[in-house]
């Protein structure tokens, strides 16, 4: 009885605080917005309201920040998000909050929302604020079967078939694309699925000879540091026999099926040598060169880096590290502990350079 009544309470919170919240919002007053924050207070918003993907901290210029949005986003309709995990009391970071998943519209679309309340003040304050824009009114995800309904060459026996189209479309003959994502990796390969499915045209580049290969090389014993199911990419999520903790080459593989059923244009052994903004043409001219020397000029509109946060080894410039004798190896090129077996070896560690 007390789990139930606890849950209620929860709920009865939550729901109290978003009524509050969406007034407040309406209002437009950033006094009355303020008043709905504690005195140590976070909000990230992602595209929901802003477009600079920063933290404001502070109940003060959180509100000022809300309220300059509210004349292009009107946001409305805050409600618990139906299906989503209902309110709960949690701890988070040694603070004791009720945590509530939600959802509202704004002009711009379908947003989404994760707000941790704490008591202060007589009431129920929001410590942590999470808001999200899900997709964009008018450019909604296709991927509901539609898509389909209009290709031709179910029938045209005759003409092209799908591995036809799919040859002639990787090989970027005709045009250029729209979007170039240096980086064929998990970001890449999510990025370059969204745009497509949404028609478009977007090639993504990687210098590994095989998609996944940045996987591939990392240390034998290699395993994610995080489960499975936080690392789903779009449409596809992994087998649900698959272990917690995903391998390596168990990922690299993946990647490689991933990119090939969802029709993605990739080059691999491909890098970006170096590009300028065209103001004139509005858009980017880039220079590419291929695995077999050739290099390609293309001019997308849109340019996306996921190359990744440590893909290049810093080597520091220790004194004497010249004159050592023995084998220097950065952290990037370990393999596996047999290879220094019986082996003396000293070791230094940052988020560069790995023991």
């Amino acid at each position: 009885m007390d789990g139930i009544l606890t849950v209620i309470s929860a709920k009865a919170a939550a729901e109290a605080w978003l009524r509050d919240f969406g007034a407040a919002l309406a209002s437009g007053e950033a006094t009355r917005i303020a008043g709905l924050f504690a005195d140590d207070c976070h909000w990230r918003d992602i595209l929901a309201f802003t477009w600079d993907l920063r933290t404001s901290s502070g109940a003060a210029s959180i509100a000022q920040r809300m309220a300059c949005a509210l004349s292009q986003t009107a946001p409305r309709a805050m409600a618990l998000a139906p299906g989503r995990t209902p309110p709960r009391h949690v701890t988070r970071a040694g603070v004791d909050t009720i945590e509530a998943i939600f959802a509202f519209e704004t002009s711009i679309g379908p947003c989404n929302g994760v707000v941790r309340l704490v008591s202060e003040g007589g009431g129920q304050r929001a410590w942590t604020l999470l808001t999200t824009l899900d997709e964009i009114s008018g450019h909604e995800d296709p991927a509901n079967g539609r898509r389909w309904q209009d290709v031709d060459w179910k029938r045209n026996f005759g003409g092209e078939n799908w591995l036809d189209r799919r040859k002639r479309a990787r090989a970027y003959a005709d045009r250029d694309p729209a979007v170039l994502v240096v980086g064929g990796a998990q970001a890449g390969l999510s990025i370059a699925a969204r745009l497509t499915l949404l028609g478009v045209d977007t090639l993504v580049v990687d210098r590994e000879a095989r998609i996944g290969d940045s996987w591939r090389r990392r240390y034998h014993a290699l395993t994610l540091h995080n489960e499975t199911r936080v690392n789903h990419l779009p449409y596809m999520p992994f087998p649900r026999s698959w272990p917690v903790f995903i391998p390596k080459d168990m990922l690299a593989s993946w990647f490689e099926i991933y990119a090939e059923a969802m029709e993605l244009n990739v080059w691999t052994r491909t890098e970006l040598v170096g590009g300028i903004w065209d103001e004139a043409a509005g858009c980017w001219d880039v220079q590419l060169k291929r695995g077999d020397g050739t290099e390609r000029r293309m001019k997308p509109r849109h340019i996306v880096f996921a190359n990744g946060v440590s893909t290049t080894p810093i080597m520091p410039d220790l004194p004497g590290l010249n004159e050592f004798r023995g084998t220097v190896r950065h952290s990037g090129d370990y393999g596996s502990g047999l290879d220094w077996q019986g082996k003396r070896c000293a070791g230094a560690g940052d988020r560069h350079l790995g023991a």
